[in-house]
């Protein structure tokens, strides 16, 4: 454009706009922020978010157990130890593919000191924080049930 027709008026206001090509840019201006909707987490993320509190208690429980028992005078020693350190083994993969998933799934789980009975967590579910408390005794039995299927699993692959 020639610096004539720049600043003169007569060429600016010579320009057409249609309203919708008005509406067009006044919003490219002035972006409306986008609100993003909450997604509560599924039953598999609930799932998910229980193996990451049980797992860790349950390859603690393990390992002490396995100390205890390598002091021991028993003769099934030796086998009893290597038992457990398969098992170990097989947890701490469980742990780590739950928490690459939690990752995945942005979510990620704390501990919250109360002073009852109960286990208290938080956890931050896409931008969200969920309250998650268990009672101790659910704690044990599921821990028993995680115990089971685990041994059972290495049992099934060794008949095999």
């Amino acid at each position: 454009m020639s610096k004539k027709l720049e600043g003169n008026g007569r060429w600016e206001s010579s320009r057409i706009i249609l309203p919708q090509h008005k509406e067009a840019l006044i919003n490219r201006q002035n972006p409306e922020p986008v609100i993003q909707q909450v997604q509560k987490p599924t039953a598999d993320e609930h799932n998910m978010i229980l193996d990451s509190i049980l797992l860790p208690m349950l390859l603690t429980m393990i390992e002490r157990n396995s100390k205890e028992f390598e002091i021991s005078n028993n003769m099934l020693k030796k086998y009893y130890t290597a038992l457990t350190q398969i098992l170990m083994h097989r947890i701490h993969s469980q742990m780590t593919k739950n928490k690459k998933e939690l990752k995945i799934r942005q979510i990620k789980v704390f501990e919250d000191a109360r002073p009852d009975e109960d286990l208290h967590y938080k956890y931050l579910c896409r931008g969200y924080e969920y309250p998650f408390a268990i009672m101790r005794d659910v704690v044990k039995a599921k821990l028993s049930i995680m115990l089971t299927d685990n041994i059972k699993s290495i049992l099934n692959i060794v008949k095999e």
